[in-house]
């Protein structure tokens, strides 16, 4: 979901990806720009990279697991040569625990 007047880019994959609809629909039309990025290899580099450079270089990754090895690393890679981006990580920092899904992103702050 997109338009020309986004501030910030939300990439997110699975069931963060609703998360982040949420977020943008909350937030209005024109704020928010959300990727579904589907898969990290092969990555879409060229649709993060113009999506980044719509958002003034202003980014966030949502994902349900550890950041190491993950989508967030995969974006920060793919926009690595980006001079002007902020990339904000969301993801589990802790030991993961089980429960319901709202539950658990609520306590891993997602």
């Amino acid at each position: 979901r997109h338009s020309d007047t986004d501030r910030v880019l939300v990439v997110s994959a699975g069931v963060t990806v609703f998360e982040a609809l949420k977020v943008a629909d909350a937030m209005g039309p024109g704020v928010v720009r959300v990727i579904d990025l589907f898969t990290i290899k092969p990555i879409d580099r060229d649709l993060l990279v113009q999506s980044a450079k719509a958002c003034q270089g202003k980014v966030i990754t949502v994902e349900d697991h550890y950041p190491e090895g993950g989508l967030g690393e995969a974006v920060c890679a793919a926009l690595a040569s980006m001079r002007e981006v902020s990339i904000t990580q969301l993801a589990v920092r802790d030991v993961p625990r089980s429960g319901k899904s709202a539950e658990l992103m609520a306590k891993f702050g997602i």
